[in-house]
């Protein structure tokens, strides 16, 4: 058993990280306060191949394996966590188009995508379901054109700003079989967007309702077949859930990083507050959780890789461990700054607010518990 990374590995990772610090990290806290990201940003991250990680090289994508991915992941969110998951959903999809999409999709959406001249939105939760995923109630209705959906999606990461959404719509009967997964692509009849949500963290990523009102898409849109859009939906979670649990660890790393050389710095009592022993058991502790969640998110990502039978249950248990680890440190490295760590130019109090929607989204932490404990029982 090998735990250190390839070379190949080790420089994906150096990559990422070296563009995050060049060209992400400078400006967080702008495109924080402008409550966007500019598009410059996404052609560039498209020309290190982040455009299609885990979509194939026949179209034009970078075929990373799922560890991987998480390796950009966790190196792009010590820039930023908010820019490095709004990242990953434009992966998620593209990968989804590649892998259930018709030929006809695949060749007018995935080039641009990849090259990151489309951006790419995942339209699940709705306004009265969210761990209840399957009791959505947006309608697709066939039509001689296609389909024509109905109904609210929210919490969209991108609404309002991406260039296509892929929509779990109801197309049969209640529960999960009777839901497909459709792309609508901006400017369609009928699609609208809610206003510009504001949030605890995550402030960069616009953030809207998508409104469907009879918005039209043609029938080529639909993904794989009618009914199996749930499946879909939760296959493309299982990476999505590394994503973010990767996406913990980086930021919490950088927090740890930026942490060590503020207590050498900082003095009390005539020392550098890194010399008393009670602080250095606290940054020992966030050490130990830090390194034994990346750890166990990097298993969880080589069973997904390998199609193990646990795997799903190996992501859940994956991001339950690591966003409530990225955030515990988070935390504790800005109470270690004091009232400084309360202030944006330290950069701490941030990432705390950016951490906390990862135990909530891609799947609660409680939905999390729930994976991992029916695949307890059913073994």
């Amino acid at each position: 058993m090998d735990f250190a990374l390839s070379p190949e590995q080790t420089a994906i990772f150096d990559m990422a990280l070296a563009f995050g610090q060049d060209h992400i990290a400078p400006h967080a806290r702008t495109w924080e306060t402008d409550g966007t990201i500019p598009r410059a940003l996404w052609p560039q991250l498209a020309e290190l191949g982040f455009g299609g990680l885990y979509v194939s090289e026949d179209h034009g994508g970078a075929g990373l394996s799922r560890l991987d991915a998480t390796l950009v992941f966790e190196a792009l969110s010590q820039s930023c966590a908010s820019v490095a998951a709004f990242l990953s959903i434009h992966n998620m999809c593209a990968r989804m188009i590649e892998s259930y999409g018709i030929d006809a999709l695949k060749d007018r959406l995935l080039p641009k995508a990849v090259r990151m001249e489309a951006f790419l939105a995942y339209c699940l939760t709705e306004p009265g379901s969210g761990s209840d995923a399957a009791a959505l109630k947006t309608r697709a209705d066939r039509t001689d054109k296609g389909y024509s959906l109905t109904g609210t999606k929210a919490f969209i990461s991108g609404g309002g700003y991406a260039d296509a959404y892929i929509v779990m719509a109801r197309t049969g009967a209640d529960g999960p079989k009777g839901i497909s997964a459709i792309v609508i692509e901006d400017g369609s009849d009928g699609l609208s967007f809610g206003g510009l949500e504001a949030k605890m963290g995550w402030r960069s990523q616009p953030t809207r309702q998508v409104q469907m009102d009879r918005a039209t898409a043609p029938a080529e849109n639909l993904l794989g077949e009618e009914g199996r859009g749930f499946a879909y939906a939760m296959a493309g979670l299982d990476g999505g859930r590394l994503n973010i649990a990767a996406c913990s660890l980086g930021a919490a790393q950088s927090a740890l990083d930026r942490t060590l050389a503020y207590m050498a710095e900082r003095r009390a009592f005539g020392q550098s507050i890194d010399q008393f022993q009670a602080l250095q058991f606290r940054l020992a502790d966030m050490e130990i959780a830090l390194q034994s969640a990346r750890t166990f998110l990097r298993q969880a990502a080589w069973k997904l890789d390998c199609s193990a039978p646990d795997a799903t249950q190996f992501c859940a248990m994956a991001k339950k461990l690591c966003t409530e680890t990225g955030s515990m440190v988070a935390d504790g490295c800005l109470q270690l700054h004091g009232g400084y760590g309360y202030l944006a130019d330290y950069g701490i109090e941030k990432i705390v607010r950016d951490l906390r929607v990862h135990q909530i989204l891609e799947g609660t932490n409680e939905i999390m518990r729930l994976i991992t404990a029916r695949g307890m029982i059913g073994k």
